[in-house]
């Protein structure tokens, strides 16, 4: 079972590519380097959080174990 710290650290690591490859598709997409900044740097949060709290439910579910 993977303790809270473990979780983060997979949050964070995740979110960081997550994060690359949403600037670069927002920048791709629209051609601004401002909004491509914008829009990912607000996602960084909301993603990790949302990624903890699902890895978090997951350890719950005996499932494939």
């Amino acid at each position: 079972m993977d303790n809270h710290y473990r979780s983060i650290a997979k949050g964070v690591t995740w979110r960081i590519m997550g994060t690359l490859d949403t600037f670069l598709l927002t920048l791709l997409v629209t051609g601004e380097l401002r909004f491509a900044f914008s829009v990912s740097a607000l996602e960084v949060f909301t993603k990790v959080f949302l990624f903890w709290l699902h890895e978090r439910i997951w350890l719950k579910i005996g499932w494939g174990r």
